[in-house]
């Protein structure tokens, strides 16, 4: 093959009059062979590597290697991937920013020039997670919360602001404006992008990659994207190349259609059980099939924002005539829409009727077959049929610590005069969030279309069920308003609380004060129904134990039915004026009703409330910085810490040191996900968080959450496995960050024996069951271990990105030889461990893993080492990616 190849596969196209040049798949096939048949998503793959020759980071046999992967559907190489973009919230920014600032300073430090500590790519900052529910129910609630999280966020944004001023090509969307996927959907995301090189306009396909992992959610529009850690995000801003393995493609072929009273929500949560069945972790989905022609955009957004949830790397939609639609409903320009289809086109990249790529493995869905469904009430992958939900809270509650002494008798309590009973089971929460379904205009039409009904029979929302309305664009107000569907879900307390991520990520909120008293009283199983993605336990609020996903509609009837124990399938809502039993189909909407609703959405929306993104509201314009390109670090702020990372960091790495001695920090079982690691939200005042914030005269309705102080190292090294409800094996029916500090048998906080462990130089591992990681692209879950010291996680196996995210601190991930738990070998926790030879680690090598017991006998285990590629294991050995980064400027 020419060495050339990149040449020789420039071409150019005309779209609108104008001419871009492209590196042509067509072209480059002379030489590579016939790719017709290469799954979309790796022609997006390939025409990178394309771009991107060299003949050091992308050379003639990487090229040949994604080509040849046609041959057996699989191909064994690492390649460098590089996103044209970087997309970014505040909870996983924030702590980025203060990363970039540190490395000026360690630049600065070791001699280097700062100015090259710069993005390099487009980086847009979306503030989305920081709105909490503090008020609902009323017309001021959105006013409120918005004044509560200026105020409490006054130094965030503060920092922000700076990091915007300080740094190029560097953007921030501010708070109030939406949710960073759903703005990155209708507004941000191009599908194929054009830039002016050396005088010529050079078009090539949009791609990203985000700091939370639903950043897969734009692969719905065709964009290739996907989440990884806050510190790998920072090195490809830095021009670092995303380190990949070739993926293998699962094809997921979509046919029919869905019935009459099933929604989108239901096909995802459908979509979500038969792909983290099938296993697809590591790996890239791609949809087909003749079901594609009448599956609207919003829907497959819907599917490849919960790409994290089935566990794939990415959930891709090829680009086709639904793909142009939508670019132009959503106010894109006719230029960018020519030159998407003639691009498309002339790559292969267009998915035509009866497209049959090659693919690993293949899964097939006929929608027809979808039935009404909601998923929990701890997994996201566990969908439960509606008739079902009854079972299911049942059989969920049995499964709790101390269930024996527990009566489930309802508790009586009081609010605003008025005496009520809370019973077992009880919806305390329903709220209409999260970007998986706002963006969705089918289902919040639904959702209104069902409020109307409701209000119209006279029903009303249960007295204990906190309901919110949060969605993740502004336009969704002015499509429910242009309906006149608002004062309906108003009336039954889902009036408007924020533009942002909200309850989805724990941002829920107090409840009233009698409900919480109560459930504490009563000891009480409670449960949340919301339209979001994610429903680990702890994740909504600490008193709720039970979250449920559902669609919009469904939210709003269970907060008329107001308990898990409703079945909505056959029991009554509710009962109408004249008492008689209203039933969910009685006010479920028609499709037609529902189609006709969603009629009323125009371009002119989307354009009037994208026309100012990057403006904000008068508080956040009156915010003041100084410029400078050195932040001035303050040493009492609790917010913004200079991060320790860098401190000791030299010019040169030092050899990786081996293992020994290494006491076990906690023993965890299976699906211990980011969430239990390094938890988002509310931060108890007992905590070692709390206390921390306490001494530096923080008052409690101060606190805000663990995520809002993500720039803080010293909050979040001491929230690290912090969430109320992680149990360590080593304290048998405890729950809540705790364990022993070896060999004594004292119960006490993880931190606080983490601290005893660093002052006696012990390091510290972590063993675990299946799933280690899943959930949220959360660094700070890897970050927090490596401040507490530890050195190894030993898992059964890991969650994609947390398993980069522990690579690129400098902590080693181990697995287990199959068949082989911490159960199969008896483990209590008390171990020591020992691992040598490090300095000779190989990507994916076997490691001797020596046990030794309390009563001396020694056993060794041959795990296998998780640092998958040559580049991973580079970083490593630097003791973490931006340490080989800094170095990099340095040299």
């Amino acid at each position: 093959m020419s060495s050339t190849l990149r040449e020789a596969s420039k071409d150019t196209l005309q779209a609108k009059d104008k001419t871009y040049h492209y590196y042509s798949l067509p072209l480059a096939a002379k030489s590579l062979g016939d790719i017709a048949r290469l799954p979309k998503s790796l022609k997006v793959l390939l025409e990178n590597l394309l771009r991107w020759q060299d003949g050091e980071s992308v050379t003639d046999e990487d090229i040949q290697a994604l080509a040849g992967w046609l041959k057996n559907a699989h191909a064994d190489r690492e390649i460098a991937w590089r996103p044209a973009r970087v997309l970014m919230q505040d909870f996983t920014g924030v702590p980025a920013v203060v990363d970039l600032a540190a490395m000026r300073e360690a630049v600065k430090r070791l001699g280097g020039d700062t100015s090259k500590v710069n993005p390099l790519s487009p980086v847009d900052l979306v503030i989305d997670h920081s709105v909490t529910v503090d008020h609902f129910g009323d017309d001021d609630a959105f006013e409120e919360n918005v004044r509560l999280e200026m105020e409490r966020n006054h130094e965030r944004y503060m920092f922000l602001k700076w990091g915007k001023q300080a740094f190029s090509r560097f953007s921030v969307v501010p708070p109030g404006t939406g949710i960073c996927h759903q703005v990155n959907l209708e507004y941000l995301g191009k599908a194929v992008w054009s830039e002016l090189q050396d005088g010529e306009w050079i078009a090539y396909p949009d791609s990203l990659v985000g700091t939370d992992s639903h950043t897969t959610m734009i692969n719905g529009l065709g964009v290739l994207g996907w989440g990884v850690g806050g510190i790998e995000a920072e090195a490809a801003m830095l021009g670092q190349p995303v380190s990949m393995l070739i993926p293998d493609v699962v094809g997921f072929k979509l046919t029919g259609k869905l019935r009459e009273g099933i929604t989108a929500t239901d096909l995802v949560l459908t979509v979500t059980q038969m792909l983290r069945k099938h296993g697809v972790v590591g790996k890239f989905v791609e949809f087909y099939g003749d079901g594609l022609d009448s599956l609207p955009l919003a829907d497959r957004a819907t599917i490849a924002n919960m790409s994290p949830e089935y566990g794939a790397t990415c959930g891709f939609f090829p680009i086709d005539a639904i793909t142009l639609e939508y670019m132009r409903l959503s106010g894109r320009s006719d230029d960018l829409v020519e030159l998407v289809e003639a691009y498309a086109k002339a790559q292969g990249m267009w998915r035509n009727p009866g497209d049959e790529p090659v693919f690993t493995s293949t899964l097939e869905l006929d929608m027809g077959d979808v039935e009404a469904s909601l998923a929990g009430p701890k997994r996201p992958q566990d969908r439960v049929a509606l008739g079902d939900v009854p079972k299911a809270f049942a059989a969920s509650a049995e499964l709790e610590l101390n269930t024996a002494q527990r009566d489930r008798q309802p508790v009586d309590y009081t609010m605003n005069g008025q005496p009520y009973q809370l019973p077992d089971g009880a919806v305390v929460i329903a709220a209409i969030t999260s970007c998986t379904n706002t963006s969705n205009p089918s289902v919040l039409m639904a959702a209104g279309l069902l409020a109307k009904k409701a209000v119209t029979l006279g029903l009303k929302r249960q007295p204990w069920v906190k309901a919110s309305l949060a969605p993740g664009s502004k336009v969704v107000s002015d499509y429910l308003a242009q309906a006149k569907l608002t004062p309906y879900l108003d009336e039954l307390g889902f009036n408007l609380v924020g533009y942002g991520c909200t309850t989805c990520i724990g941002n829920s909120g107090p409840l009233p004060e009698p409900i919480e008293t109560a459930i504490k009283k009563g000891d009480l199983t409670v449960g949340a129904v919301l339209s979001g993605n994610r429903n680990f336990e702890g994740r909504i609020h600490p008193l709720v134990k039970t979250n449920w996903l559902a669609s919009p509609p469904l939210v709003v009837a269970y907060a008329l039915a107001g308990n898990m124990n409703v079945n909505l399938a056959t029991d009554p809502l509710g009962y109408d004026r004249k008492g008689d039993p209203v039933y969910l189909k009685d006010i479920w909407p028609s499709a037609q009703e529902i189609a006709r609703a969603v009629e009323l959405v125009s371009s002119d929306m989307f354009r009037k409330e994208y026309a100012e993104v990057f403006e904000g509201t008068e508080e956040w314009k009156s915010i003041q910085v100084e410029s400078s390109d050195t932040y001035g670090w303050q040493s009492d702020s609790t917010y913004i810490r200079l991060s320790p990372f860098f401190d000791e960091m030299q010019a040169q790495p030092a050899p990786v040191k081996d293992i020994h001695g290494a006491r076990i920090l906690a023993m965890l079982g299976d699906s211990v996900t980011t969430d239990h690691i390094s938890p988002a939200g509310s931060i108890k005042p007992d905590s070692p968080a709390g206390r921390y914030l306490q001494n530096y005269g923080v008052e409690r309705k101060d606190f805000n959450s663990y995520g809002s102080r993500r720039g803080n190292h010293e909050v979040m090294m001491r929230g690290t496995f912090a969430n109320i409800r992680i149990r360590n094996e080593m304290l048998p029916g405890v729950e809540g960050g705790m364990t022993r500090h070896l060999p004594g048998t004292e119960a006490m906080s993880i931190y606080d024996a983490a601290m005893l462990y660093q002052q006696e130089k012990t390091p510290l591992a972590v063993i675990a069951g299946k799933e280690y990681g899943s959930g949220s692209s959360r660094d700070w879950a890897a970050k927090g271990p490596r401040l507490l010291g530890i050195r190894v996680v030993i898992a059964e196996s890991f969650e994609r990105i947390h398993r980069s995210n522990l690579i690129g601190m400098g902590i080693l991930p181990l697995e287990f030889p199959q068949g082989v738990t911490r159960k199969t070998l008896g483990l209590t926790g008390e171990e020591v461990i020992d691992i040598a030879d490090l300095q000779n680690l190989r990507p994916g090598a076997t490691i001797p893993v020596t046990l030794t017991r309390s009563d001396g006998s020694k056993e060794t285990v041959p795990c296998r080492c998780r640092i998958d590629t040559a580049t991973e294991l580079t970083y490593y050995q630097n003791d973490g990616i931006l340490h080989y980064v800094i170095r990099n400027m340095l040299n």
